[in-house]
C-alpha cells in the first residue's frame, strides 16, 4: 500500500458541534414545512376548533420531537458516517413515517379525515430538503475533514476482504499501511506515530493490550476488531463493592423480567401482525395454491433456545421435492427451484410472515440470532465451537446480524453481532431493531442474505 501524506486534522469537538448544527438544521427545515402546511390547513381548509394557538404550537413541537427521535433511530443524523444518498434514504424514510403519523393524530384531533393533498405537497417538498441537506452536508463534511490515514496491525488471518470492505468508505479512512504483528511493537510503534489512527485485527492479547496503551498515550485514534471474549466482557455489570473495579459477566442470557417482557412484546405484535397481513395471507395463499396445487406451507426442522428443534412455518416459494435429487441446499439469486409465485413472496418477504404463528406458540421471538438450519448449526458448531452461545436465547425473525449483516457476511461476524444482541439486551434494543428492519427491508445489499442463506 502507498504511503499517503497525513493530513491535519480537525479538533473532535469543534467536528461534534458542527454535526450538532447540521442535524439541528434538517429538523428545523423539516418542521417548518409542517408548520407551514399544518398552519395553511387551519386557516384555508379545515378549522379544528378545540386547538387555539397554543394547541397549534404544541403539533410543531411533538413533530420536531418525533422527527428527532426516529432520526436517531435510522442513523439520519450520520453525516459524514453514511454516504450521501444512504443518508437521503434514512431521512427520508424517517419524514414519510412521521408524516403519516402526523396525519393520523391531526385527523384524529380534527375528528374526520383531512385533506391528503396538502400533506402530499409538504412530502415533495421535504424530499427536495432532504436532498439537498444531505449532499451539501456530506460534500462540506469531505471538504472539512478528509479521511483519516490508518495502519492495520494483523497477525496470521488474511485481511484482504477487511481492507476491501473499508476502502468502500474512502471518504471516512485509508488504509495505507498493513503491518504484521510479528514485525515486532518497536517497529510497530515507530509504523503507528506516522498515522491518524490504527486498526487492530485479532492479534495476541499482550500485543494488542501494549498497541492500545501506546494508542492512548499518543491520542492515536484506534477501531479494534472485537474477539468473541470482548463482547461478553463488553457486556458485563460494573460492580462496586469495594475499591477494586468488577466487570460481573452473568453468562446466563436474559433475566426473568426481561424474558417476561419479551415474551409479552411478542404475543401482542404476532397478533397484531396476524390480524392486519390476514387478507394478504390469505390471498398469498390461494396464489401458491393456483400455481402448481402443491402445499401452500413449508415446514423445516430449525434450532432455537437450547438447541430445541423446532418446524418453521413459511409460505412455500419451490417446486415441491426440488431438493429429491440434488438434496437439500440453499436457494440463489435467479434458482430454476423457486415457483411464479414464489419469486414475487420473497421479493417482498411475504414468505417469513406464518414465522408469526412460531412466534405467538413461544418457538420464535421478534428478535433474536437467526434460526439457523439444524445441518447449518452442526456445521459452524464443529468449525466455531462458540456457534452454540448463540442458542442462549430464542431465534428471532430479525436481529442484529439480520439487519446490520449483509449477504456475503461471514458465519463468525453474524455469530459476533449474534453475542452482542445477547449481551446488551434491552427492551428498547428490540424495538429499535424491529424499525431497522424496516429499513434494511428496502435496501438490496443488506436484505440478499434472506434470499441466499434460506432453503424456502
Amino acid at each position: 500500500m502507498e504511503n499517503i501524506p497525513k493530513r491535519k486534522r480537525n479538533n473532535d469537538e469543534f467536528n461534534k458541534l458542527s454535526k450538532f448544527a447540521v442535524s439541528l438544521s434538517i429538523l428545523a427545515a423539516l418542521t417548518f414545512v409542517f408548520a407551514e402546511v399544518w398552519f395553511w390547513i387551519n386557516a384555508n381548509l379545515v378549522e379544528i376548533w378545540a386547538f387555539d394557538k397554543r394547541g397549534n404550537i404544541l403539533m410543531v413541537v411533538l413533530y420536531f420531537i418525533l422527527q428527532y427521535i426516529m432520526s436517531r433511530v435510522y442513523g439520519a443524523f450520520k453525516i459524514g458516517f453514511y454516504k450521501a444518498w444512504d443518508i437521503v434514504y434514512s431521512q427520508a424514510l424517517t419524514t414519510v413515517m412521521v408524516d403519516i403519523l402526523m396525519y393520523i393524530i391531526a385527523s384524529l384531533v380534527a375528528r374526520e379525515l383531512l385533506p391528503v393533498a396538502p400533506f402530499g405537497v409538504m412530502l415533495l417538498i421535504q424530499f427536495a430538503v432532504i436532498v439537498i441537506w444531505a449532499h451539501l452536508g456530506t460534500f462540506l463534511n469531505d471538504k472539512i475533514y478528509p479521511p483519516r490515514d490508518m495502519v492495520l496491525i494483523y497477525s496470521n488471518h488474511s485481511v484482504t476482504n477487511l481492507v476491501q470492505k473499508m476502502a468502500y468508505r474512502d471518504d471516512q479512512f485509508r488504509v495505507c499501511e498493513a503491518v504484521k504483528a510479528e514485525e515486532g511493537l518497536d517497529y510497530i510503534f515507530s509504523r503507528i506515530k506516522d498515522y491518524d489512527g490504527v486498526i487492530i485485527c485479532e492479534i495476541q492479547g499482550s500485543d494488542r493490550n501494549d498497541i492500545l496503551k501506546f494508542c492512548y498515550d499518543n491520542n492515536k485514534r484506534v477501531y479494534v476488531i472485537p474477539k468473541i471474549s470482548d463482547i461478553m466482557i463488553r457486556g458485563g455489570e460494573s460492580v462496586h463493592m469495594f475499591d477494586t473495579p468488577l466487570l460481573l459477566c452473568r453468562n446466563s442470557g436474559l433475566t426473568f423480567e426481561e424474558r417476561f417482557f419479551k415474551r409479552l412484546m411478542d404475543i401482542v405484535l404476532s397478533l397484531i401482525g396476524l390480524i392486519i397481513m390476514a387478507i394478504p395471507m390469505l390471498i398469498t395463499a390461494v396464489a401458491i395454491k393456483l400455481d402448481d396445487g402443491g402445499p401452500v406451507f413449508f415446514r423445516q426442522d430449525r434450532v432455537t433456545k437450547d438447541d430445541k428443534v423446532f418446524k418453521i412455518i413459511k409460505f412455500r416459494s419451490m417446486k415441491v421435492d426440488a431438493d429429491a435429487d440434488t438434496g437439500a441446499h440453499s436457494a440463489t439469486k435467479d434458482d430454476d427451484r423457486i415457483t411464479r409465485v414464489g419469486r414475487v413472496i420473497r421479493a417482498i418477504r411475504m414468505d417469513e410472515w406464518p414465522q408469526l404463528i412460531n412466534i405467538l406458540k413461544g418457538d420464535m421471538s421478534i428478535v433474536g440470532p437467526r434460526c439457523e438450519m439444524v445441518e447449518n448449526v452442526q456445521k459452524y458448531t464443529q468449525e466455531i465451537p462458540e456457534f452454540k452461545y448463540r442458542t442462549k436465547v430464542k431465534a428471532g425473525l430479525t436481529g442484529y446480524a439480520q439487519v446490520y449483516g449483509k449477504y456475503n457476511t461471514t458465519a463468525y461476524d453474524k455469530l459476533k453481532l449474534d453475542l452482542y444482541y445477547i449481551e446488551n439486551y434491552s427492551l428498547r434494543t428490540d424495538i429499535q431493531l424491529i424499525f431497522m428492519t424496516i429499513k434494511v427491508l428496502f435496501m438490496r445489499e443488506s436484505t440478499e442474505e434472506f434470499e441466499t442463506d434460506d432453503k424456502r
